[in-house]
């Protein structure tokens, strides 16, 4: 079941700037979604055409398989969201800011203390949110977005500005709300690095198109086949020559060589076959794309 899907969103600014081609988003149920790309690349703007913070011109929106069209209100009740910075009132407490949207929400008073709990902010007291430090203020927002206890969470760029122990603080929460809580969480961000640690399923998106989505294992898969082995030789030219005879097709990098993903057993062969004509080897390594180099590779293709 698909806790959000889109189908053929498509926005434009302009008569000449179009920033989303039809975009189909498919977030299943109980998933972690990533959905990266660079700045600029339509992630903020989808995210609030599915908010409803921008009026959709073109496409189709299903929460939870109803129709935002004709459900928006009840839709929405059911979405927590945190679109670029939290809104927060600095001259209240963390506890104040959550009593003003539990009178909106309407949810039980107790809810307050136990989203504080889940954030991790369970006794910052008197203390004036003014005072908080960039990465309990995002907490603060998650907690807000977490209040009336909805079923899909969408965040864009949670952990930006935040140093590297405020991202595995947000990483952490966002693992323990999608496993114990069973909470769909969309999260965007152009961090690909850090993105890959702990979503489920990823969505790549470029200029306004939806460039590849599916699982972290078929992106892995993808990752896996653009492996490869740079060997450091004392004659670059030569030994490329000698691995073309032994059916493997190298490409020179400077004075590097490179080679395409290999066994093990393999390797040692073409080490011997170098060393056998007089060839000195300096160094062999595997370097296994990351991906931000697959991110690249799709949106260079």
């Amino acid at each position: 079941m698909l806790s959000l899907q889109t189908i053929d969103l498509t926005h434009t600014f302009s008569s000449k700037e179009t920033v989303l081609h039809n975009i189909n988003l498919q977030v299943p149920k109980g998933s972690i979604y990533g959905f990266l790309g660079p700045n600029g690349a339509g992630k903020t703007t989808t995210l609030r055409l599915i908010l409803g913070l921008l009026k959709k011109q073109y496409g189709s929106i299903f929460i939870s398989d109803k129709s935002f069209d004709d459900h928006r209100v009840a839709i929405l009740k059911d979405v927590g969201s945190l679109i670029e910075s939290p809104s927060l009132y600095g001259h209240l407490t963390a506890i104040e800011n959550l009593c003003v949207f539990q009178k909106i929400y309407q949810c039980p008073e107790t809810r307050i203390q136990e989203v504080l709990n889940l954030v991790g902010l369970p006794n910052t007291g008197k203390k004036n949110v003014s005072q908080f430090s960039l990465g309990m203020k995002q907490r603060l927002g998650i907690a807000i977005a977490m209040l009336h206890n909805p079923s899909l969470l969408i965040l864009d760029e949670p952990t930006n500005g935040l140093d590297p122990n405020g991202m595995i603080e947000i990483r952490e929460l966002l693992q323990r709300l999608n496993q114990e809580n069973g909470t769909t969480i969309v999260i965007s961000s152009h961090l690909l690095a850090e993105i890959e640690k702990f979503v489920t399923h990823l969505g790549i998106i470029h200029q306004g198109k939806l460039m590849f989505q599916g699982t972290l294992e078929e992106l892995k898969a993808k990752q896996q086949q653009l492996l490869s082995i740079v060997l450091e030789t004392s004659d670059p030219e030569k030994a490329a020559q000698i691995v073309l005879e032994t059916n493997v097709t190298p490409t020179l990098q400077e004075s590097k060589i490179i080679l395409p993903a290999l066994s093990r057993n393999d390797i040692a062969k073409i080490n011997a076959q170098l060393v056998h004509n007089g060839i000195d080897v300096y160094e062999i390594k595997a370097v296994k794309n990351d991906l931000e180099s697959i991110f690249m590779d799709f949106i260079n293709n």
